[in-house]
């Protein structure tokens, strides 16, 4: 044995300056958070050195992400940073993992092949230093410690796939989430450009954000945070209320900053569709160093955005003017180019001798060229459409920026300041204000020619009705600025060696001003469409100045295309506004560690409060408070509430290292949540995990979920829009008023949550992981608002409580739709996440590198909402996103190879076939399968210090048309082949 040793000895001696270089080496590491093993095990085989570790050591320690490039050395270090271990360096240039001398003063050094070498005493035992929280689903941070409750882990290099504008559209490509609220979806609405995240497809308002384990201000609009300074996002798909608070109810997506950068970081980035539109430039810049010993770190990052967006919708044509008509029998049809049949540019006669006839841009009469009228639509013909002018996908400009400072004062407590600061701002067209068959022109309007009034007079009418659409208007645009800025100021600490600290407190102000220019102010549009001539000078009037000469009407003149004159359209148009500030002032203390010890191992607990401030101040323009704009008006809102929290968690090893009980662990929590608008209420949550045999890990857990109702859904007041609908009952397309607000009578949501899972990692397949977890949802008292069109349903299908919010005057025609908030019976969901990945080193081949592979999939069992009297299904009912539909499967699978000079991924988004909209009998409902698929590359060259990147992909390479009429899709591509290539400089 001992000359064994001895041979060893002389070959590590021989190989010691090939052992430096290799040091010296950098590599390229993606590993995920996982067991320490496979990642030490992962770090050899990239790096090709020797790293030797007792299983004993590690086992039960869990290594963070590691993404990035470093020496052997620095990935090392990362990974053991919290881990109680550290490593030496032989003369051979192996790595020998071993415990820190402060755990081996008190704790049985490792079995060795040979006595360790002698070793000065350790310093006196000081407190350990803070260690910065990363999100496990819970609260506690103990060592090795993995959350019963599901949690997935998306890396930087992850989140760059695809070029996508920001990090929600990166996360919607995973197939837990639905794209409710994007640029895609939020053409027409006062959410445009937004970017929250939606588990689950059960809204975004139960899916909570955090940034760093913190509220964050910005109604969870991730444009607000720095692409560029976002290491990872790690993702809670399960119910969490009594770790984190109201509205982890779907789960938690927490953004982990880098709190790493050393140096400086540029990156620009361009791209543009295989269409010539949606362009995009794109800038960044990240700054780190330490100061004052090491003692300090500061961090600055900063993003600028400019995106052009998609218009009109009619670009692509399986999207623009499609939609459905009544086919007869109760059923209707998808059918492309629909338009208008009661509106026309110029004016279209809808009544009298005249009907059928359209004004030209002189005044004078032409037949209207109809197409296949169905009801207040029309098929072909010329019939006119907003698709034709608003945009498909809203255009985006924004910069974010955010800076961090920490120091330590001493080795126990560290103290740190953030300051955000984002601003997003555009102004495009919105959505016309139209008249749809609604204007009566009396036979002496001032306007009209001597020839039409003859005839008029001639067939014994005293007017007729007319449709227009008002492309000559001012037409309405959306011009909107949303400014958010948070500071946060933290404490973090050790009492002694097993006890944890931390307080916080943050004040975030989000300011959102919209100005939408164009809209028809009713009562002045009806008084300057009646103009008659002046008796005493013969010239336009509004009639109503002859009994009121005080009157400051304007006549207009609607006959034709471009005959209002800009005199008459600043006065029937104007500009609904509104200012709104939201403030958000949140902080807490908490206390983490082990008091005491079991034969299984030590007990960790975790307690703390909290509370949180949050208020609105809306404020709108006169004329928006008087609901003088006919189409669309804004609401003022005021109000807030403030919550207080008390909450505790404990972990309870029950029993280690026996056959099929390797490491079983019994986790719960509690949360007590004080609200002054609705009182007390609990959450809780049980889970259990149980390694059964190495790399074999089950999960369980049961929980008891929250969500209090927002700012909005408190305290909007009435505001006014207009919605295309599907009457069942008369079975004809309408185009409907409808009013919606606030609720300060609505009670908090509560949800019991199941998941049952498991991660296997085997250890004689190193790189390997799969995972499986099944989820139960089941929400109870849902705040929503019932969209229009369900409401519409819900009624038809017999729930007399929502009819009275469906107004039909003497014919029954529907003339008004109520959708306010109300706290809906109950949602149901249930289904299975999946996740394979292989992580296969290339050393075999000859090659430098890994092979990866990832499949990641989300079957839905079922999504389905009961009011008490209806339940519908949105499983398969994917095409319409003004519902709750996601589609059964989603998978996405990815294979890519990944170097220290180069990389590429090709990958695969796999949604299944369904249908356009479950709720209507749709004749062709039917949507295939679709399969998108993308392409990334990027190559690093080395030039002394400095790091160049060049990147490039392409999203959706085959250039798969979405189905038709996917308008505001949250899961179809509708911009088709898109390329980007950027480039990013490390120095």
């Amino acid at each position: 044995m001992g000359g064994t040793l001895t041979a060893m000895s002389a070959i590590a001696c021989m190989a010691a300056p090939a052992a430096q270089a290799q040091s010296a080496a950098r590599f390229r590491f993606a590993l995920p958070r996982q067991d320490l093993s496979l990642s030490l095990e992962a770090v050899a085989t990239i790096t090709r050195t020797n790293i030797v570790f007792v299983p004993s050591a590690v086992r039960g320690r869990v290594a963070p992400a590691l993404d990035g490039t470093y020496t052997t050395p620095e990935a090392l270090r990362r990974l053991l940073r919290q881990s109680g271990l550290d490593f030496t360096v032989t003369a051979g240039g192996s790595y020998v993992i071993s415990r820190r001398a402060a755990e081996r003063s008190v704790r049985r050094p490792p079995v060795a092949a040979r006595p360790p070498p002698p070793r000065p005493s350790p310093p006196p035992e000081r407190p350990e230093e803070p260690q910065d929280v990363v999100i496990t689903g819970s609260r506690i941070d103990a060592l090795g410690f993995e959350a019963p409750t599901p949690t997935s882990h998306v890396t930087r290099a992850d989140l760059e796939i695809g070029g996508r504008p920001n990090v929600a559209a990166a996360l919607n490509d995973l197939p837990q989430f639905r794209g409710t609220i994007s640029p895609q979806t939020s053409g027409t609405n006062t959410s445009a450009g937004m970017a929250p995240v939606d588990l689950r497809g059960l809204g975004i308002n139960r899916t909570l954000v955090l940034l760093d384990g913190r509220r964050f201000s910005s109604d969870n609009d991730l444009n607000t945070v720095p692409t560029v300074l976002i290491k990872s996002v790690d993702i809670v798909t399960g119910g969490a209320s009594a770790a984190w608070g109201s509205g982890a109810v779907a789960g938690v997506v927490n953004i982990v900053l880098d709190g790493d950068i050393d140096g400086i970081r540029l990156g620009a980035q361009a791209g543009i569709s295989s269409r010539g539109d949606a362009a995009e430039r794109r800038f960044e810049g990240a700054f780190g160093t330490t100061f004052a010993g090491g003692r300090g770190q500061l961090i600055l990052g900063a993003e600028y955005l400019d995106n052009d967006g998609v218009i009109p919708k009619s670009s692509r044509p399986s999207v623009g003017r499609w939609g459905s008509v009544a086919a007869g029998n109760g059923n209707f049809m998808l059918v492309p180019d629909v338009g208008f049949a009661n509106a026309a540019r110029g004016g279209l006669i809808l009544s009298g001798v005249l009907a059928g006839q359209v004004f030209n841009p002189d005044g004078s009469l032409r037949d209207f060229r109809y197409g296949t009228v169905v009801g207040t639509e029309m098929i072909g013909g010329e019939g006119p459409s907003n698709d034709d002018l608003s945009a498909l996908v809203t255009p985006q400009r924004r910069y974010s920026a955010l800076g961090r400072v920490s120091f330590k004062a001493s080795d126990a407590v560290k103290l740190s300041a953030e300051l955000r600061h984002s601003r997003m701002w555009n102004d495009y067209i919105w959505f016309g204000d139209h008249n749809r068959g609604n204007i009566f022109i009396a036979r002496d309007n001032a306007f009209l020619s001597p020839d039409i009034a003859a005839r008029l007079l001639t067939a014994g009418e005293a007017g007729f009705t007319m449709g227009r659409f008002n492309s000559d208007f001012p037409f309405p645009r959306i011009d909107f600025e949303r400014v958010t800025t948070q500071g946060t100021i933290a404490l973090d600490g050790t009492i002694g060696r097993h006890w944890r600290w931390s307080g916080y407190y943050s004040h975030g102000e989000y300011r959102n001003d919209i100005d939408t220019p164009g809209f028809v102010i009713g009562a002045n549009f009806s008084q300057a469409v009646d103009a008659v001539r002046d008796p005493a000078t013969g010239q336009p009037v509004c009639r109503v100045k002859l009994s009121d000469p005080s009157s400051a009407c304007v006549p207009i003149n609607l006959f034709g295309e471009g005959s209002p004159s800009a005199e008459a359209l600043a006065y029937v148009t104007g500009t609904p506004r509104q200012r709104a500030t939201t403030t958000l002032d949140v902080g807490g203390i908490s206390l983490r560690g082990e008091p005491f010890a079991l034969a299984a191992g030590p007990v960790s607990i975790a307690a703390g409060i909290e509370a949180r401030r949050e208020a609105i101040r809306q404020t709108v323009s006169e004329l928006d408070l008087a609901r003088a704009f006919r189409s669309f008006n804004f609401a003022p809102i005021a109000g807030g509430f403030t919550v207080r929290e008390a909450f505790g968690e404990i972990l309870i090893p029950l029993a280690r290292d026996r056959p099929l009980l390797r490491k079983l662990e019994l986790n719960a929590a509690v949360r007590l949540s004080d609200y002054d608008t609705t009182g007390s209420i609990w959450s809780w949550k049980l889970g259990a995990t149980n390694e059964f045999f190495p790399g074999f890990r089950a999960r369980f857990t049961r929980s008891r979920d929250i969500r209090s109702a927002n700012l909005a859904e408190l305290y909007t007041q009435l505001t006014v829009g207009y919605n295309a609908l599907t009457d069942p009952v008369k079975n004809a397309s309408v185009y409907v008023l409808n009013h919606s607000g606030g609720n300060p009578d609505l009670h908090p949501e509560t949800a019991t949550t199941f998941t049952a899972g498991f991660l296997y990692a085997p250890p004689g397949i190193p790189g390997l992981r799969l995972s499986a977890d099944y989820y139960r949802v089941r929400i109870d008292d849902v705040i929503t608002t019932v969209s229009a069109q369900d409401l519409v349903i819900r009624c038809f299908n017999g729930n007399q409580a929502l009819c009275a919010n469906v107004e039909r005057d003497a014919a029954g025609n529907i003339t008004r739709t109520v959708t306010s908030y109300l706290n809906l019976s109950e949602y149901r969901t249930d289904g299975i996440d999946a996740e394979l990945s292989q992580t296969l080193p290339l050393r075999f081949a000859g090659l430098p590198g890994k092979l990866v592979l990832r499949l990641r999939g989300n079957w839905v069992d079922s999504l389905k909402t009961n009011d008490g009297v209806t339940t519908i299904e949105y499983v398969r009912s994917q095409g319409n996103s003004f519902s709750l539909g996601v589609p059964e499967w989603r998978i996405n699978g990815s294979i890519g190879y990944d170097s220290e000079d180069f990389g590429a991924q090709l990958r695969a988004r796999y949604i299944s076939p369904g249908n356009y909209n479950s709720t209507i009998r749709l004749l062709n409902n039917h949507i295939p399968a679709y399969t998108y698929v993308d392409l990334f590359a990027r190559v690093r060259i080395a030039a002394g210090a400095r790091k160049i990147e060049i990147h490039g992909g392409v999203t959706n390479l085959l250039d798969r048309q979405a189905p038709n009429g996917s308008l505001y899709s949250p899961f179809y591509d509708v911009v088709g082949r898109y390329f980007s290539a950027g480039t990013r400089l490390v120095f």
